[in-house]
């Protein structure tokens, strides 16, 4: 049963923003190109942010981690910040032309889109491994492991495939909501530029950060339910904010109607009048 679950959890994470992507293009009628450019913004704000995260929590030093609140902060405005920027940068150099909620929605589509089908694609492997591993297969990878890291191993395996089977799709519901908070941030800092207000930037920023921060206290706090059910909370905020930035599409002007054809009157030609037409 847990293991039926978790398959069809880390194939919604996969599927699901596809799914969700090809409804925005057909409803609203926006070209793919969008979705890939989205995609591209998180992969290439990751590029910084993650090696940015790994240098001040772990090389320099100087950062207190004994400070769940502090840590939160920090958490959160890093990921709001690369984020937000990557997205501003988006909109000013790569798709100068998406300037209508339908196309702002297609772009935090490919945003959040991505970041759920990478999740899921390599929590997907390494289920596949222990899952694997628990069946007495993939002996080459265990006999790689150190031996003291063996026992590390037997507690993944024990963790994932004892999971009550709620939490099995927890996954999948939070790479939802998740997607949901990408598209309102996205439409949140596309208001830098058809509002021509850059305050609207770190609307988008902040907002992206207090959800994140939010919810690394939460977790470490409480819990994954706990996480989950403020997650959902923040979602259905984020849904307000994409329908309250929705803006009417501009309607195309109807060209004016050709004038009535008025029938034809038959003129009589007399052999007089065309005798004279050739002089004329």
């Amino acid at each position: 049963m847990i293991t039926a679950l978790l398959t069809l959890n880390f194939l919604l994470m996969i599927l699901l923003p596809i799914v969700l992507a090809r409804k925005i293009a057909q409803s609203h009628r926006v070209g793919w190109g969008l979705f890939g450019i989205g995609a591209a913004t998180f992969i290439l704000s990751q590029v910084g942010h993650l090696p940015f995260n790994w240098l001040i929590l772990q090389q320099s030093g100087w950062f207190d981690n004994s400070s769940l609140f502090t840590l939160s902060i920090f958490l959160g405005l890093s990921a709001g910040t690369f984020e937000g920027v990557a997205r501003y940068l988006t909109f000013r150099f790569w798709a100068k032309g998406a300037r209508s909620w339908r196309q702002g929605l297609m772009v935090g589509m490919g945003h959040g889109g991505i970041e759920a089908m990478l999740v899921g694609v390599l929590g997907a492997i390494n289920f596949v491994i222990l899952l694997g591993l628990r069946e007495g297969q993939f002996q080459g990878i265990l006999a790689t492991v150190p031996v003291d890291q063996l026992t590390l191993v037997d507690q993944q395996i024990e963790a994932l495939f004892t999971v009550p089977a709620p939490q099995a799709v927890y996954g999948a519901v939070e790479r939802i909501f998740a997607i949901m908070l990408h598209l309102s941030a996205s439409l949140l800092v596309l208001q830098a530029f058809t509002r021509r207000q850059l305050r609207w930037l770190a609307a988008g920023i902040l907002w992206h950060a207090f959800i994140d921060g939010a919810l690394v206290y939460v977790f470490r706090t409480w819990g994954i339910v706990w996480s989950e059910f403020v997650l959902g909370i923040l979602s259905c905020a984020s849904v307000g904010i994409i329908f309250w930035l929705r803006v009417p599409e501009p309607v195309e002007a109807k060209p004016p109607p050709l004038p009535e054809l008025r029938p034809l009157t038959r003129v009589k030609v007399s052999g007089d009048s065309l005798e004279r037409s050739k002089y004329s």
